[in-house]
């Protein structure tokens, strides 16, 4: 008897959702005749992309108030500010008070341009930074910086003496 009655629920929660579906197209074809809405008359908006195209949260907000332009990412490498806590990646410029970059995970990468970048403070990540010096030759300039450091960089490690952008930050453990 337990058998039967378990097939009777399973049957009767099959036809239920048979019955559904039944009513809901029977619904829409009765609507045709009748002039109510129908599910041909609802809007046919495209919905947002959710295509993620990593541009750094906040950037228009951050280039006005920090002046720092903050391009794209993927969110392993995160502005804050020096004095919010310890192992920081700081950024030494001219004309502009220092930055500070948190890492997170074991590889971030960030985009951005931010000029007269002179200086750098790595902490337990090893950073790959990319600049562009001033001037006719744009040709991006690799720093490897090692974790735990403090290296000169741009036009203080330019025997020129060029300002440099900093363009790319990439963390590796």
């Amino acid at each position: 008897m337990r058998i039967s009655s378990r097939l009777l629920v399973v049957g009767l929660a099959g036809s239920a959702l048979a019955g559904g579906a039944f009513l809901l197209t029977g619904a829409a074809n009765a609507a045709d005749h009748t002039g109510a809405p129908t599910v041909a008359d609802a809007p046919t908006e495209q919905l947002p992309s959710t295509v993620e195209d990593f541009s750094y949260p906040n950037a228009e907000k951050i280039l006005k108030e920090k002046n720092l332009k903050l391009k794209r990412g993927n969110g392993k490498i995160i502005l804050v500010e020096c004095n919010s806590g310890p192992n920081l990646m700081r950024f030494i410029a001219r004309d502009r008070q220092d930055f500070c970059f948190k890492a997170t995970g074991n590889n971030g990468y960030l985009s951005l341009e931010v000029p007269s970048v002179g200086g750098v403070q790595s902490n337990d990540y090893n950073l790959k930074l990319t600049m562009t010096p001033a001037g006719d030759d744009k040709k991006p300039v690799p720093f490897d910086i090692p974790k735990n450091s403090w290296k000169g960089i741009g036009e203080n490690a330019d025997p020129a003496g060029r300002e440099h952008t900093l363009i790319e930050i990439t963390t590796s453990k």
